[in-house]
């Protein structure tokens, strides 16, 4: 029982530590052009930057996007591994 309760405290706090890492990617990578609250800044805005929290597509078409990038938007192939796209995509579907 004991080894049951310490496997679900370390799989809550690996989860806990994720997606702290995901907000701390959107904050470094996206915040920029699309806000903290995933809005869309006016410079953003203003390239073509979505507003995340009303955004209609897929988690795998986000991933492509964020993968290959999307109009002005660079791509993030090479420069985030694919988990923490997956984990950037989760978190930006938590804006909403």
């Amino acid at each position: 029982m004991k080894r049951i309760v310490v496997v679900l405290a370390f799989a809550l706090a690996a989860t806990a530590a994720r997606a702290e890492d995901a907000a701390a990617l959107f904050q470094s990578k996206c915040k920029v052009c699309h806000g903290a609250d995933g809005k869309g800044t006016p410079a953003g805005l203003k390239m073509g930057a979505k507003d995340l929290t009303t955004l209609k597509i897929t988690d795998e078409e986000m991933v492509k996007d964020i993968t290959n990038g999307e109009g002005k938007m660079p791509g993030f192939k090479g420069k985030l591994t694919d988990d923490q796209i997956k984990a950037v995509v989760k978190y930006v579907k938590s804006l909403k």
